[in-house]
């Protein structure tokens, strides 16, 4: 059966963020780095085994398990094939030691340089007035480039084999899962930069440059549903493969050109029939809520991440969860089990 998640920053613990997740029954986290003023002392880098050890005791004694590290440590030179890129590779190895250490099953990394993912509006009404991000590539046509510059998508894609090269074995060894983000918008180029993970055979091309169990996927929904008019299809042709790791659970409306996020029950995409497919494929990973609405209340300081939106996506998880795993459900019941998972 799937985990219904949430990322939980290790900064807002103790928090109504963290108490009402674990109310509405999330028994699992998704984890992010100690900020650099949050580490003890003698402790140099968030990604250390001591840091993680402390991360993971905070979520379990707040009840949750930590499952997904969704944090990386700085990675543009490495992206970019630039000199300092060994370097930079040298702490992926680290925290992928430490998560092999510490029994952290899955780490969420991208490949979009220079910049991560990309909104023009972050305050447009959605239903009732609640708010959402979205995004108009017409807005960026005379945006100014990056202090880098322009990069191919071909140049990607070699320091993309470079850097699998030197991580996919230690991950291995590790038992770690490797599980790549999509471009967030699913578009190439913007602002001169190209972006790579941002097609379906751009995908398969990421699994097949070297193979491995543990070389596999984020299917983040929203930009999968921006990359295919048939999502439920994606997720079982690269669920087949044993390749999805993460979700991040979500849907949007629009094209990859101009779009706006989408409440959970009120978007284009059949979400049933995505978690059908997922009990197909025998997916028993992690699934997180993500970039919900703010709604009434609420300040839109961090838009996509409001506390009432996330409750409201939760609970709607769980209903479609109970639908495609109703004999699970009955059977727990029967059982007297707590059928919060």
């Amino acid at each position: 059966m799937i985990k219904i998640a949430e990322i939980l920053p290790p900064a807002l613990a103790g928090t109504p963020l963290w108490r009402l997740m674990e109310q509405a029954g999330v028994r699992y986290a998704v984890g992010s780095f100690y900020s650099a003023d949050a580490l003890a002392a003698g402790e140099s880098e968030p990604w250390e085994y001591m840091p993680l050890l402390r991360l993971k005791d905070l979520y379990e004694r707040a009840g949750f398990n930590l499952e997904v590290i969704e944090a990386r440590p700085p990675l543009n030179l490495t992206k970019r094939g630039l000199s300092g890129r060994d370097a930079e590779i040298d702490t992926v190895i680290s925290l992928l030691k430490n998560m092999g250490l510490l029994g952290i099953k899955t780490w969420c990394y991208e490949w979009m340089t220079d910049f991560n993912w990309v909104r023009t509006s972050t305050a447009i009404r959605s239903r009732g007035g609640s708010l959402v991000s979205g995004y108009d590539n017409a807005l960026l046509a005379d945006a100014p480039p990056t202090e880098l510059g322009p990069i191919s998508e071909e140049q990607l894609w070699t320091s993309l084999e470079y850097f699998l090269r030197k991580i996919v074995p230690v991950a291995e060894h590790c038992g770690v899962q490797l599980a790549m983000h999509p471009d967030d918008p699913p578009l190439s180029p913007i602002r001169g930069v190209s972006r790579i993970m941002s097609s379906l055979d751009n995908y398969q091309r990421l699994l097949d440059l070297v193979p491995s169990p543990v070389n596999g996927i984020t299917l983040c929904q929203g930009n999968f549903r921006l990359m295919t008019d048939d999502l439920p299809s994606a997720i079982r042709r690269f669920g087949k493969q044993k390749k999805v790791f993460f979700v991040h659970f979500r849907d949007v409306r629009g094209t990859v050109e101009k779009f706006e996020e989408a409440w959970h029950d009120d978007g284009p995409t059949d979400l049933l029939e995505c978690l059908n497919a997922y009990r197909e494929i025998g997916f028993e990973g992690v699934l997180r809520p993500d970039h919900v609405p703010t709604l009434d209340g609420e300040n839109n300081e961090k838009p996509g991440y409001s506390v009432l939106g996330r409750l409201f996506a939760v609970g709607y998880i769980r209903g479609l969860q109970e639908a495609v795993y109703h004999e699970d459900f009955a059977a727990a019941r029967r059982d007297g089990v707590s059928v919060a998972r």
